[in-house]
């Protein structure tokens, strides 16, 4: 072995499944090269399959030709920016390699967007001609992203004649599955597949080097913040070599890879796409993520090699019934997320075949490590350095620093499928490396000869100075009886800096307690790292691969907890309102009463010396009637209330 790799690198090596090599050849052809060869060796072979309309690899070499004179045609010359907005599809691959092979840059974006979104991303890249999906359209404001070209893309051309006669039939069903593929094209839009279809082939060889981007992504990178990643044909052709001698009993022109992956994300740029290409193998597209739509699929042309990610899997496996055989899928891929071993040992138990997990960052074009497809495997890792591949871990403090085996650090990586940096933003290109080194920014460490996730480090949650780890928690949480996914992220608290807290989803009647997720969590993970609060929520927010995005979770948690505080204080403030009315009534009850009282007294005061003066005329009058009754009368100085009977009366009337 070559002592330019590190001896780390080197020792996880030792685990490589039998037949893979240490190293492979960076590719030095651009991606339409590589496309045309296998395209001459497999002429007939089909090279695309969308929903039963089937295209050979000469057909498809053809169309390609055919677009890149219309780009020709429309001034786009080597190295300008060439706008995607699609969903998979023959049109979308079809224009990629036309663009890469006129020497231009593809911009990969995704058609369901949000506008803003959508076309900041084209601004920023500074695209030319845009190819967008009829039902995009909408969502590019032409004005900012102001491209020469606008080409209309409409979905129903690539469908089987039989499928287009059916959309065009004049009933309700027909019309409404219609509306969900097309939209009217505006005036301003020209007609891609009418283009293509009325062009005469482009003769010119494709102009790029290797070394040229051939293609933009966007990721939010370690920072969050959105970025164009400018990958080379020699980054994606190393990174296609890799994975095909890894998955080395992949056949040449004897496979089947089904393309659920989006085409605008690494993933399935790489593994779905090009690595198939190289194979030459036929591509089942598939517009979106639909089971119905795969386990039909499966049934008229069988998959051998299926790239996907962890809820894939799991909602094939709960959709499958006897009438489905999914035993044709020798291998099967799973990125992007952890997947549970309960989820891997179902889909091999299923297919019969090897599911393998990878690891990768869309700025390493994507793969860097990955599960070898032998016995050593050790599921719910990340698994080995890919060939060509150099890792460290090193002291996130201090990166010129390895960390000892088995401890934590972060990951940094290095080889020829590595990208050349950030589109037009030099300052975070910089950022993204140490010494050459691509910093991954995820943590992880070595267990058991394997490479093991502990956690973003962006994401690492510090609480009362411990440092917790939230796939670590996840992992625990998501075990418990009734809980089906789990996202766990930091929430600032005054005392110890940050509070774990979790967001749940359960099954259909299941119900828990913070207490019961604090008991079960404790019997894997450290008190210190149990949760401090739960939410439980319908859905976990995912990107368009699945993969749950803990900063949305975050958002979300912080906007219920804004809301609860703002339904507090709003509590609060009614209470304070209330008592103090309350005591404003209060108050004026007590001068009420007051006034009363005083009132009251005046009057009895009055009536009192009124009786008194009526006392004294009676007994005056009986005075005169006999010295007896005065007599009797005169001994009682009581009040007139109780001096004698007769004298209640009138004091009561009073």
């Amino acid at each position: 072995m070559s002592a330019e790799y590190t001896a780390l690198t080197e020792k996880l090596r030792a685990s490589y499944a039998p037949g893979v090599p240490y190293t492979v050849s960076v590719e030095t052809l651009p991606l339409p090269t590589v496309f045309f060869q296998v395209a001459q060796r497999y002429p007939q072979r089909i090279a695309l399959d969308f929903m039963g309309q089937q295209t050979s690899y000469s057909q498809l070499a053809r169309q390609i030709k055919q677009a890149a004179r219309v780009l020709h045609q429309a001034g786009v010359k080597p190295g300008d920016r060439v706008g995607l907005t699609l969903p998979n599809c023959p049109q979308h691959i079809v224009a990629l390699y036309a663009i890469m092979q006129v020497g231009a840059i593809a911009v990969e974006t995704n058609p369901l967007s949000p506008r803003t979104e959508l076309s900041e991303e084209l601004k920023r890249a500074g695209a030319k001609v845009l190819i967008v999906w009829e039902k995009s359209l909408d969502s590019i404001d032409r004005e900012l992203v102001a491209a020469e070209t606008i080409f209309s893309v409409d979905l129903t051309k690539a469908l089987p004649w039989s499928s287009q006669f059916m959309l065009n039939l004049p009933i309700p069903p027909a019309r409404q599955k219609k509306a969900q593929l097309r939209s009217p094209r505006p005036k301003w839009a020209r007609s891609w597949d009418r283009a293509v279809a009325a062009s005469s082939l482009w003769r010119g060889t494709c102009p790029a080097n290797a070394d040229d981007v051939a293609i933009l992504l966007h990721t939010g990178g370690t920072t969050g913040t959105p970025k164009g990643v400018m990958l080379t044909h020699a980054n994606l052709g190393s990174n296609v070599n890799m994975s095909v001698a890894w998955v080395n009993e992949l056949h040449a022109g004897a496979e089947t890879f089904y393309t659920v992956l989006p085409l605008f994300h690494a993933f399935g740029m790489t593994t779905a796409l090009t690595a198939g290409f190289k194979l030459g193998a036929t591509l089942v597209l598939f517009p979106k993520f639909d089971v119905p739509m795969i386990l039909a699929a499966q049934k008229r042309i069988p998959c051998t090699f299926f790239p996907g990610v962890a809820p894939m899997f799991d909602r094939i496996l709960k959709a499958v019934t006897a009438e489905d055989d999914l035993s044709s899928i020798r291998f099967s891929l799973s990125g992007a997320m952890p997947l549970s071993a309960e989820i891997a040992a179902k889909w091999e138990a299923a297919t019969g075949g090897l599911l393998i997990e990878g690891y990768g960052m869309t700025e390493a074009s994507p793969v860097i490590l990955g599960s070898p497809l032998s016995e050593k495997r050790r599921p719910g890792t990340l698994g080995l350095p890919f060939p060509s591949v150099d890792i460290r871990i090193a002291n996130p403090d201090d990166l010129d620093t390895d960390m000892p085996e088995g401890e934590i650090g972060e990951l940094l990586a290095k080889g020829p499928n590595v990208f050349k940096g950030y589109w037009d933003n030099p300052k975070e290109t910089a950022e993204a490396f140490h010494n050459g080194w691509l910093r991954t920014g995820d943590l992880v460490q070595v267990v058991g000869g394997f490479v093991v996730m502990a956690d973003r480090r962006k994401e690492l949650i510090i609480s009362g100075g411990f440092n917790i780890y939230p796939s670590q928690v996840e992992d625990a949480v998501r075990s418990m009886p009734g809980v089906t996914d789990v996202a766990v992220v930091g929430l600032p608290e005054d005392v110890r800096g940050e509070d774990v807290v979790a967001a749940l989803t359960l099954e259909a009647g299941a119900s828990v307690t913070l207490e019961e997720v604090r008991a079960w969590a404790e019997k894997s993970i450290s008190h210190y790292a149990l949760p401090r609060q739960i939410f439980i929520l319908q859905d976990l927010p995912r990107s368009q691969i699945g993969k749950v995005m803990r900063r949305k979770v975050r958002d979300s948690i912080m906007g219920i907890s804004e809301s609860s505080s703002g339904l507090r204080d709003q509590l609060r403030v009614a209470s304070e309102n209330a008592l103090e009315h309350l005591k404003a009534s209060s108050e004026a009850a007590k001068e009420q009463l007051k006034e009363l009282s005083e009132q009251v007294g005046e009057k009895t005061a009055a009536a009192t010396a009124q009786a008194q003066e009526m006392f004294k005329e009676f007994q005056a009058r009986h005075a005169r009637a006999g010295e007896e009754t005065a007599g009797d009368c005169a001994e009682s100085e009581l009040p007139v209330e109780t001096a004698c009977d007769t004298c209640e009366p009138v004091v009561e009337e009073k």
